[in-house]
């Protein structure tokens, strides 16, 4: 681990200790790790032309499940891109309204354009992504799997190391 050194003047210092409390950090290190972070990755994102590049991604949005056939149009929008759809979490908040939470991953560019139609349905509220930039690993490869009784099969997929 490489050490730095950075000065803050009081006013910043005072503010940065506050959030870290209200975070829960333990220290300083760790929390302005995760600033750094956060700031790269959205460097990164910018500077991407066009969404090049693999993706991971969280979409989560408030919809009313009483918007005349949104439900509907929802799963089928997810259903068409089922490439980039990996899991959804369905939550039932009120009388009127879900959450749900749609894990992606996929070229970023597909990623992001996925997620600004769904948003875009009308009756869907509070739409947000997070879209964490990754390297997939050198190829494709297979494990072992053994099904009950059966004969050995290979399942073949790829790796997503999330970018530092």
């Amino acid at each position: 681990m490489e050490r730095i050194t950075i000065s803050l003047d009081e006013a910043l210092a005072r503010e940065f200790d506050a959030l870290i409390a209200r975070r829960g950090y333990q220290n300083r290190s760790e929390a302005f790790r995760d600033l750094l972070r956060e700031h790269l990755e959205a460097a990164r994102q910018s500077e991407a032309a066009g969404g090049a590049g693999q993706c991971v991604a969280n979409l989560s949005y408030v919809y009313d499940h009483h918007a005349r056939d949104l439900a509907e149009r929802l799963t089928r929008l997810q259903h068409e891109h089922h490439d980039l759809t990996v899991a959804t979490m369905h939550a039932h908040l009120d009388h009127d309204n879900c959450l749900e939470s749609v894990i992606l991953r996929g070229p970023t560019a597909s990623v992001r354009a996925f997620a600004d139609a769904l948003t875009a349905e009308r009756g869907v509220r509070h739409g947000r992504i997070n879209i964490v930039s990754v390297d997939v690993a050198n190829s494709a490869h297979a494990h072992g799997y053994r099904p009950r009784g059966g004969a050995t099969q290979q399942l073949h997929h790829l790796h997503l190391k999330p970018k530092d």
